[in-house]
């Protein structure tokens, strides 16, 4: 099969999937919007499929609605609200928002599915059967296997904290103590008397959805300001707050025209939170990167628990090496392009914008493909929170484009970047921790000066004895090696279970046909071959285990 059948295929079985969830019902939806951020999981081809799935849920009765606010709030609907619309103005999976007035302020009231945690209960049980069996049969063999179960707690329990709408109301209060002092973000108030789980009460804030362009030019809002604002307070969220918005589809982000521009974040059931160990790390990958040190790159990973420590780290080391040269080499010639741009002073054809866009387009691909294939060949594993923020980048970058064809997501992140540097430049524990690493590679090198003599004796001993061929040089690579073996047993165990279910049938052929010695010898040799498939599979099993205790994951 060609690459483009392969392709198609994918694209065919990937449409399939997403109509079957949005058949299946809220918790499968929700599942499906959590797998499409999973870049290191699935092909793109499902990334992009998943990617569409929306709310397509048609609202629940009002009466329903209305029952179980009165029930939630313990009192009837006349003695809340001034008024109450029974026609709902949004319907989305896990529920649907009514606008009421309450005490002469204009509300809206988020109102749950009526038994959303008990379809949530049994959907998510089968699930992890699901992801237990994935577990089991995962192809991956090169002893990174994706953790399924791990993935499935995740995303089960970001789930349970969507359909609990008192945390929503307590991520949109901390959202917005975050964004006291920046006028350009707006966040609905939360009314705490009239929330409950399966109630949420707040502000009604309208606003035009950000990608709505001609809505916003009648507004007359400066676009490239707002796609300025938009990646602005994320970067404030994520390397700031360490709290930040983990869905920031066009529906969830709104216009008005306070201030000449604001953002209206609505939502909160997502949110995603950065630990200190990963910022920290971060900060380092950032600060690696900026020296070229592989080392302290893969260090840093290890810290964000995206890489797994294993046995033998020569092969990421290279492989983050190879990064950072391919990287630079990129970088370099970007500016070469600029300089001879500047240089030949329109003796020879300018490109045109388009042409310049279409280049930073194919080394920004370049560089993910990078990323891709070192990620697919390596033992990574990328945390819900990192595909969360890739994801969020990836929104906002189509946004921007959106609302201005000259939009540059990496010219507005630059000064943050630099702001980080200078505060490294600039930081005393970090000029603590530099000189502290410099002296004791100085004394390190002090102490081997003594030891030169010995070691060039030793050297010239080993290299002797080569020569004479008393001692013989092996390389070899232990990840490969430890693959190879659990492939080999692999492959032997389904080539005996081949074997076993032919001779079966060929058995059961001649015992049905009466010529009974060769089908009870052919059912012997079935037996032998079944018990190959069971020492086969011990074997894969032992091999399991001796590389979780290789790897420090046992």
């Amino acid at each position: 099969m060609t690459e483009e059948k392969k392709v198609l295929r994918r694209k065919s079985l990937a449409k399939w999937l997403k109509e079957s969830i949005l058949r299946l019902g809220p918790t499968f939806i929700k599942t499906g919007q959590q797998f499409s951020t999973r870049v290191d999981i699935l092909p793109q081809e499902y990334v992009d499929q998943l990617s569409e799935l929306q709310d397509q849920v048609p609202p629940f009765p009002s009466e329903t609605a209305v029952s179980i606010i009165e029930e939630e709030l313990g009192t009837p609907l006349d003695g809340i609200f001034d008024r109450f619309d029974y026609e709902p103005i949004a319907a989305a999976s896990l529920g649907q928002v009514h606008r009421a007035r309450l005490k002469g302020q204009e509300v809206v009231i988020k109102v749950q599915r009526p038994d959303l945690k008990e379809l949530f209960d049994i959907d998510l049980k089968n699930l992890r059967v699901i992801a237990e069996y994935l577990q089991k049969v995962d192809p991956k063999s090169d002893g990174a296997k994706r953790d399924w179960v791990a993935i499935y707690d995740e995303c089960a329990s970001v789930l349970y904290q969507e359909i609990d709408y008192m945390k929503e109301a307590a991520n949109a209060e901390k959202f917005a103590e975050n964004f006291t002092n920046m006028e350009y973000v707006k966040v609905p108030k939360i009314y705490w008397e009239y929330t409950t789980p399966q109630v949420l009460t707040m502000e009604y804030v309208p606003g035009v959805k950000i990608n709505r362009i001609k809505q916003l030019d009648q507004l007359g809002v400066d676009r490239k300001r707002l796609g300025r604002y938009a990646v602005e307070s994320y970067l404030e969220q994520i390397l700031s707050h360490g709290f930040f918005h983990a869905d920031p589809h066009p529906g969830n982000i709104a216009v008005d025209d306070v201030n000449g521009g604001r953002l209206i974040f609505y939502d909160f059931g997502m949110m995603g939170s950065i630990s200190s160990n990963i910022r920290e790390g971060l900060l380092e990958s950032f600060y690696g990167i900026y020296d070229k040190d592989p080392d302290r790159v893969v260090q840093a990973m290890i810290q964000m628990g995206v890489l797994v420590p294993t046995g033998d780290m020569t092969a990421v080391r290279r492989t983050a090496q190879f990064f950072l040269n391919s990287f630079e080499e990129r970088l370099a010639a970007q500016r070469k392009e600029r300089e001879m741009a500047t240089a030949e002073l329109g003796f020879k054809k300018q490109l045109t914008k388009e042409e310049r866009l279409e280049k930073k387009k194919q080394r920004l691909a370049a560089i993910g493909e990078d990323l891709l294939a070192i990620a697919a060949d390596q033992p990574f594993r990328f945390p819900a929170t990192f595909t969360f923020v890739v994801r969020a980048f990836s929104v906002l970058d189509g946004i921007g484009k959106g609302l201005d064809p000259r939009f540059d997501i990496t010219e507005i992140a630059k000064p943050y970047a630099l702001e980080l540097l200078r505060f490294r430049e600039a930081g005393l524990e970090v000029i603590v921790k530099d000189i502290k690493k410099r002296w004791e590679r100085q004394s390190s090198a002090f102490y081997n000066l003594f030891r030169q003599a010995d070691r060039v004796e030793k050297l010239a001993q080993t290299i002797q004895r080569l020569e004479q061929g008393d001692l013989k040089l092996r390389v070899r690579t232990l990840e490969s090696e430890r693959a190879f073996q659990r492939v080999a047993a692999v492959q032997k165990a389904i080539g005996n279970a081949v074997a076993a279910g032919s001779l079966v049938n060929l058995a059961t052929i001649l015992y049905f046909n009466s010529v009974r010695v060769p089908a009870m010898a052919a059912y012997l040799l079935c037996a032998f071959f079944g018990a190959q498939v069971l020492f086969s599979f011990l074997k894969v099993k032992k091999l399991d285990q001796q590389e979780r205790l290789i790897t420090g994951t046992a």
